[in-house]
């Protein structure tokens, strides 16, 4: 059975401020402007993107929950949230579906407590320090992680 072509593509705390909190660090791309990306890079490969962003822990955590049943995979920005939530990477290990973690900025190049991510722990792989890009290429990455699970890899 082919794996789900829809994806849950999730955003932490402080994402919806993008484009005006710290465009020399994240950009001036707003989260609606990915949105839009993502959305488009997603209908070219034939897959679903369930784009969403909350500032809460405990609203991230049901809807990756939620997202075991009908999804293919997670990709994820953290956010804060990457260094701190045990809860989230139990959540993503109940899922038991491929994530891949994903930053706009590059953490190891950052501040000495962004270096540690509980999510890097469960995530197929990380994409960080392309700016609002690497989201285009974490769907790139799932698309493929999805079709290889489709062809009975």
């Amino acid at each position: 059975m082919a794996a789900s072509s829809k994806i849950m593509l999730l955003n932490g705390p402080n994402l919806n401020m993008l484009g005006v909190r710290e465009p020399a660090l994240y950009g001036t791309d707003t989260l609606d402007d990915i949105r839009a990306n993502c959305l488009a890079k997603g209908a070219a490969l034939g897959l679903q993107i369930d784009f969403r962003q909350s500032n809460s822990e405990g609203e991230l955590v049901g809807w990756i929950q939620s997202a075991r049943g009908d999804h293919g995979g997670i990709i994820i920005n953290p956010a804060a949230y990457t260094h701190t939530s045990i809860a989230i990477m139990d959540a993503l290990i109940a899922a038991e579906l491929p994530v891949i973690e994903l930053h706009l900025s590059n953490p190891l190049r950052r501040e000495a407590f962004r270096r540690h991510s509980y999510v890097s722990e469960v995530a197929r792989g990380v994409i960080c320090g392309f700016g609002g890009h690497g989201y285009e290429l974490a769907i790139d990455a799932m698309a493929r992680i999805i079709n290889d699970a489709g062809d009975g890899a």
